[in-house]
Formats: structure tokens, sequence, C-alpha cells
């Protein structure tokens, strides 16, 4: 006991230097023991050198590199082999699946921000002028909220609409007959003709302007007229308040809510902080939306460490015959997780490198390869497996969408 391998003999770790007490916690020490067996520290007694920090760090390097090797080799050629071996205690062998999970997400993600020319939505965003028309002659401006009817457009529209209906009268007597007998009903009876009228009449409705306009309101009398949208409770009355901020923000410069509590006398309640943060943080979105990626990308590590526990939850039901543990679904969850980074990550190299999308080809070797260690590991037939196999991937892309849509609408929020 105490007396561990080190790929150093030399040095600081020579007999001569050894004592019969750890410096460290006290334990008494045999001149034979290399490590203190109580807390593992090395039991020399020689003052630090250059030299010294340089042998450990090698020792240390090399001795992880080792861990790293034979756990890619396990993971990648023997599916399901290595989850049983850390469980079945052939742990110093293999890295921390934990730690080792982490490094691989902190590289994809890294890596994954670096490769994507996410500037080019800064651009994007530069010469987006706000509306939105999808190819209709209405179109709705998101930055100022109004809607403009482009008439040309929507004249050239009718005309096409009206062409359409001449042909098909012409080549469909049944449907000439029926815009007929539709004529004629309107002119038999003057009070369904009248509806027919305020039908038509809903129509011109676009072209009026709103006898009030908000955003002459909010700059009038911006205190009062938060007062009056703070009363209500809800949705609406959230909505009303981010819009509030998003216009005075713009027209005032505001850089905090103490500002905004200040200049219109605004209590400092949770509701309002988050509405003035949620506007800040969606007029800072638009104008530059690649650092607001990149920055919700950066967390996703984290997300991880808590997606993968609750996904767990749903192995350890569909195996809860089985002999195996929480914590060992968990284990076997994160080597395989762990796998997909690595194929990801070899995916980016090979797209960097070749400027090709390779990313389908190794999902797809992920998905044989989930298969083969959900079989090895639980050690069950193939119908069994591809059922659970099917329910598990369709429970894990539910939780990641959910999970992904709290973690941007999160990002809104917090993002500075």
């Amino acid at each position: 006991m105490g007396k561990k391998g080190s790929l150093i003999s030399k040095g600081r770790y020579e007999l001569r230097f050894r004592g019969v007490e750890c410096l460290n916690c006290g334990h008494p020490l045999d001149m034979s023991d290399r490590y203190c067996p109580s807390c593992s520290q090395a039991n020399s007694t020689k003052k630090l050198t250059l030299r010294d920090f340089f042998d450990e760090f090698m020792s240390s390097l090399f001795n992880y590199d080792s861990k790293l090797f034979k756990t890619l080799s396990i993971l990648l050629l023997r599916p399901g082999d290595i989850t049983r071996d850390y469980i079945e205690g052939k742990r110093i062998t293999y890295t921390n699946p934990f730690r080792f999970l982490l490094s691989l997400a902190f590289i994809y993600f890294l890596m994954f921000t670096f490769n994507n020319e996410f500037s080019d939505l800064d651009k994007a965003a530069r010469s987006f002028d706000g509306n939105i028309n999808g190819n209709s002659p209405v179109s709705y401006n998101i930055k100022s909220g109004d809607v403009t009817v482009d008439s040309v457009k929507l004249k050239q529209q009718a005309e096409t609409v009206l062409k359409s209906l001449d042909s098909i009268e012409q080549s469909n007597s049944n449907i000439s007959f029926g815009l007929k007998k539709y004529d004629s009903i309107r002119n038999s009876d003057p009070e369904l003709a009248r509806s027919f009228s305020m039908l038509d009449s809903l129509s011109h409705l676009k072209n009026q302007k709103p006898k009030v306009n908000k955003d002459s309101l909010m700059e009038a009398n911006p205190t009062q007229y938060f007062d009056s949208i703070s009363n209500p409770k809800g949705v609406n009355a959230f909505s009303d308040k981010v819009e509030f901020f998003v216009h005075m923000i713009k027209k005032d410069t505001l850089f905090s809510f103490d500002q905004a509590k200040e200049k219109y006398t605004i209590e400092s309640t949770m509701s309002n902080k988050m509405a003035f943060n949620a506007s800040n943080n969606f007029l800072t979105i638009l104008q530059r939306p690649s650092i607001f990626l990149k920055n919700t990308i950066s967390k996703l590590p984290f997300v991880i460490f808590f997606f993968m526990p609750l996904f767990t939850v749903f192995i350890w039901l569909v195996y809860i015959r089985k002999k195996y543990t929480y914590t060992d679904h968990l284990i076997f969850s994160f080597h395989n997780q762990s796998l997909l980074f690595i194929l990801l990550i070899l995916s980016l190299l090979i797209d960097m490198a070749f400027n090709i999308s390779s990313a389908w080809f190794f999902v797809l070797v992920f998905s044989i390869y989930l298969y083969k260690a959900m079989r090895r590991f639980y050690g069950q037939g193939r119908f069994k497996t591809i059922v659970k196999y099917l329910f598990l991937n369709t429970t894990f892309m539910i939780l990641a969408f959910f999970m992904a849509l709290l973690l941007f609408t999160g990002s809104v929020f917090i993002y500075n």
C-alpha cells in the first residue's frame, strides 16, 4: 500500500529524499513509501526545482495520454464495453466520463463557433429594413410596428385573380352558372346585397389610420403611459411594457434599468426589470445577432450536464428491470454522448479541410454505434433493442427541442 507506480524514478523521488512523515497530512511513512497512503502526495523532502516541475508535468501528461488513448480505443472499437468496465471497477484505466464529456463539448462548440461565419448575420441585420411581406402586397415592419399596403402590387394581384376567374368561367359552364346565380341573388334581395357591401367595406379598413398613435402617447407623457399599462397583469401587460421600453430605449438611448427608473419614475419590480432587460437585449440581438448566437452556444456545454441527467431518467425507466442503477445509466449516456462529440469534431475538421458537408455521415455512424452499444451493454434481443432505441431517440429529440427553446428564450432575458 502506498507504493504507486510512476514514470519518474529519479530526482526528488530518490530514496535519499524520502521522509518518515507526510509533509501534507502528517501521516507516518516508511522509507519504502513513495507516496502517502492517506493523501497520495509524493514522499519527498527535496526542495522543488524547475527540473522537478518539468518532470512532474511530463509524467502527468503521459499518464493522462495513456488513459486517453485507452479510452478512445475502447470507446470507438467496442461499443458499450467501456461503460461495463467502468461500473465494474476498472476506473483508473480510463478517463473520468464526466470530465471527458465536458472537455469534448467545450472543444466542439469552440470549433463550431470558429468555423461558422456568424459575422454574415451582422451584415444581414444591418441591411435589413424591418419589413416582412412574404411576396404579399401587405408588409409589416417589426421595428416600427407599421402595416403598409403596396397598392400597385395589390392591383396587379387583383387583375391576375380576375383573369383567372374569367378563364375558369369560360372553361367550366357550372362555375359560370354559379357566378350568374350569385349576381341574381344580390339583385333580387336588397338586404343581402347590403350585407355583401358591408363585407366589401372591411377591405378598406386597412387604409385607415388608427385614431390613437401609441408612439405619440409614449413620447407625450412616458410616466403616465407606463402607469396605465402597469396595472393589468398577464402576458399582454408584459408585452406592452416591452413595447414601451423598446421605443423609449431607441428614443432616449437608455443603457440600464436605473436610467429608465429615474427618468420615468418607474417602480423597481421584477416584472419591470425583466421587461427592460428583454427589450434592451432584443434590440442588441437585432443589431449584433452573431454575438448573441456565440454567447448562447458557449452555454451549451453546461446545458448538457443538466440535460443528460434528465434524459437518463427515461433510460432508467425503459431498463428498470435491469440490475443497473441510475448512475450506471448516466455513465452509459455520457460515454455515448462523448462518442457523438468525437465524431462531430472529426466532421468539422473534414469540412474545414475539404470544404464539404460530412455531418450526416457521422450522425449515421453514431446511430449504428448507439444501437450496437445498447445491445452489448444491456444484453437484449434485436426487437426489444430496436423498440427502445426508437423510443429513447424520439424522447431525446423532444427534450432537446424544448431545452434549446428554453435556452434561447432565457438568453434573450439574461444576454448582455
